[in-house]
């Protein structure tokens, strides 16, 4: 991709989400910026995986997936989820299975579990589309966006 298509795109703005699965007694969470609302009925939500995540895997074969939608004082969890190793993402995170036995995180401004309801792989990311089957939302909690994070995924591996 040219220079220019590259700061386009870096222009665009995105929440900063963490997209937790589960498979069996693996687990593993990850930053997901790529994510949207698709369907208000039934309640639908899309999230862009890169194919090479152990993420991808998981959610491929598990069917599911948490998004958790996080607040601006919870910045510090970023780069924990960036990494590679899931023991090291959880270890001193209080979290609990959720209703699809994905890993729900506490005190997000918001927490949406999904069951894959279809997906499709048009390029390098799989859009994996969840049908909301449990929500809860944090009153007063301003949602983190790229604005507010420095880095912005524009899918360069």
């Amino acid at each position: 991709m040219n220079t220019e298509w590259l700061h386009a795109f870096g222009s665009m703005t995105y929440g900063i989400y963490i997209l937790t699965t589960a498979l069996e007694s693996r687990i593993n969470g990850m930053i997901a910026s790529w994510v949207s609302q698709v369907s208000y009925a039934p309640p639908l939500i899309a999230v862009a995986v890169h194919k090479n995540r152990f993420s991808h895997r998981l959610v491929k074969d598990s069917g599911r997936f948490a998004l958790h939608v996080l607040g601006k004082s919870q910045r510090d969890l970023v780069p924990k989820f960036m990494g590679s190793d899931p023991e090291l993402k959880f270890s001193g995170t209080n979290w609990q299975p959720g209703l699809t036995g994905c890993p729900i995180l506490p005190d997000c401004a918001a927490c949406f579990e999904c069951e894959v309801n279809t997906s499709i792989a048009p390029g390098n990311h799989t859009i994996f589309i969840g049908q909301v089957v449990n929500a809860t939302a944090a009153s007063g909690t301003d949602p983190l966006t790229t604005i507010d994070y420095r880095g912005q995924y524009i899918g360069k591996m």
